[in-house]
């Protein structure tokens, strides 16, 4: 694929000279090609990309038909893993509507917020949701609502949820013009000032991130991916969605993810091509069940959101000796990847997160936004076709989060002489020790190495001496004593990164995209 330069969003960036020019058109693409392949699957629903291009048709049709939809209403999805979560977005981008996957953990205040900022004309929820849009509207906090629709059997409150089913009556689209510029999305992401921020994706940076990881991890029709994370999230809907209809793959989508199931799926559905956090590959491996399937078609297996331990990584080895292991990096503001570690690479570049996606440009810059040397370390900033517009609605946000056509990551990183980079810990995130900097992603991973760890989490507490000192969290595979962690990192690293406090615990607080929440270890009691 030949990689020219273009200007969008007052960026010079680089793209690929061939593509489709949005984001149906590139489920046009593959319909002409693959339109008797398997799409999506889901307990017991198989639609071909023939099948559920004519279902994205009707819903489209019937939007724009029934409710007036047009280019730019912000259509709000509040719904678990499902297929009419994949239809929907299709949909949408068939008609310029602008999706809002929204995360279906937060509480209804979080939610009110995020369709009051977004202006989103219509919802759609499904049951086991429901019951949050049902406070939402006592509580009158989202009157900009116009349709509400449900999928699933439970009644509300009210009357006026629409059936889902209406949407799939036999329709067709006037249809709307489309650029690759025009928004796709908007997801919302935490802000420095409390307040999320909704990060506007475009046309242009879901095809690219799709055609990245095409690129990267050698994809095509025959793949088969598990969706376990959530869709709501980018990388199930970029990275593994959006990715797979771009090759002509199959989706195997998982409503949410469970251990048994998730092995079971895998070995059943011949799934070639695993990404979650590397916890999920953890208790997967754990698990009674693992040593009774056959997982030989696997042969690509990403990762991403937290380190991967090398015991990790020897094991997936051993038990999937046919897979291409991808460390990948990216955000909400990245459309997924920003890096993904290529298909070969030594050991001893293991701790990289990969080298910058074949598209994206990559430096990082010191406290005065002054370019850093290799192995220097400092803020990541990151350009390219897959970094968002901006922040829907947030002059200040768009203000102070770009520099120069580059988004800034808040992410500490360093980039070796051979291009690789490496995260060392987000801004917010580093520990100040009476003037000693410590990077708790490099605390983390010693911890890693400990063979009676399971997971481990490092933040830093309030200290009356050093200001702040670190804190261990530790999720332990087998009895471990304080003192054993203490000692083990006080023989691999400095004293002052030694933790001065640990703390066990059964599991780390995670959001749905299963990073760590740091914050809340931090107000964790019992030092």
């Amino acid at each position: 694929m030949n990689i020219i330069k273009e200007i969008h969003f007052n960026r010079q960036v680089n793209v690929f000279e061939k593509r489709p020019k949005n984001l149906f058109a590139m489920l046009e693409e593959s319909v002409q090609k693959y339109g008797e392949r398997e799409a999506l699957v889901m307990e017991g629903i198989r639609l071909t990309y023939k099948e559920m291009h004519e279902k994205v048709e009707r819903i489209a049709g019937n939007l724009q038909k029934s409710m007036c939809v047009k280019k730019g209403d912000r259509i709000v999805i509040l719904l678990g893993n499902n297929i009419e979560f994949c239809l929907l977005v299709f949909a949408c981008a068939k008609l310029g509507a602008i999706v809002v996957p929204l995360n279906t953990r937060l509480k209804e205040r979080e939610l009110s917020y995020m369709l009051k900022q977004s202006g989103s004309r219509i919802l759609f929820v499904d049951d086991e949701f429901l019951p949050k849009v049902e406070e939402m509207r006592d509580q009158e906090s989202i009157d900009s609502v116009e349709y509400f629709f449900l999928i699933g059997n439970q009644t509300g409150k009210r009357k006026d949820y629409l059936p889902y089913e209406i949407l799939e009556q036999s329709s067709s689209v006037v249809e709307t013009t489309i650029t690759e510029d025009d928004p796709l999305f908007i997801m919302y992401t935490s802000g420095t000032t409390g307040l999320p921020k909704g990060a506007v994706g475009s046309h242009l940076g879901a095809i690219h991130s799709s055609m990245n990881y095409e690129m990267v991890m050698k994809t095509d029709q025959q793949a088969t991916t598990l969706i376990a994370v959530p869709l709501f999230h980018v990388t199930g809907l970029i990275g593994q969605l959006f990715h797979m209809v771009r090759v002509g793959g199959t989706s195997v989508i998982m409503r949410r993810f469970k251990t048994e199931e998730f092995i079971r799926l895998t070995a059943e559905e011949q799934v070639s091509f695993l990404f979650n956090v590397p916890t999920i590959y953890t208790m997967m491996m754990v698990h009674p069940d693992f040593s009774q399937y056959d997982y030989s078609r696997v042969n690509i297996i990403a990762y991403g959101g937290a380190p991967m331990s090398m015991e990790t990584i020897y094991k997936l080895r051993k038990y999937f000796p046919n897979s291409h292991l991808h460390n990948a990096y990216g955000a909400t503001e990245t459309s997924s990847p920003a890096t993904i570690m290529p298909q070969n690479f030594e050991d001893t570049k293991v701790a990289s997160v990969g080298l910058p996606v074949p598209v994206g440009e990559m430096k990082v810059v010191n406290d005065y936004d002054e370019p850093c040397s290799p192995n220097e370390v400092g803020e990541l900033l990151i350009k390219g076709p897959m970094i968002v517009e901006g922040y829907w609605d947030n002059e200040v946000a768009n203000q102070t989060s770009f520099l120069d056509g580059y988004w800034r990551s808040g992410d500490l990183a360093k980039i070796d002489e051979d291009g690789f980079v490496y995260i060392v810990d987000r801004k917010k995130d580093l520990i100040n020790r009476g003037g000693e900097k410590i990077f708790s992603i490099e605390v983390e991973n010693v911890l890693y190495e400990h063979p009676k760890v399971l997971e481990a989490a490092i933040v830093g507490v309030p200290d009356a001496l050093f200001g702040e000192v670190v804190k261990a969290v530790i999720v332990p595979k087998e009895t471990v004593g304080e003192q054993e962690i203490k000692d083990f990192v006080a023989e691999r690293l400095a004293n002052y990164k030694v933790p001065k406090y640990v703390e066990f615990v059964s599991a780390l607080p995670r959001n749905a995209a299963g990073k760590i929440l740091k914050n809340e270890l931090k107000n964790l009691q019992g030092k």
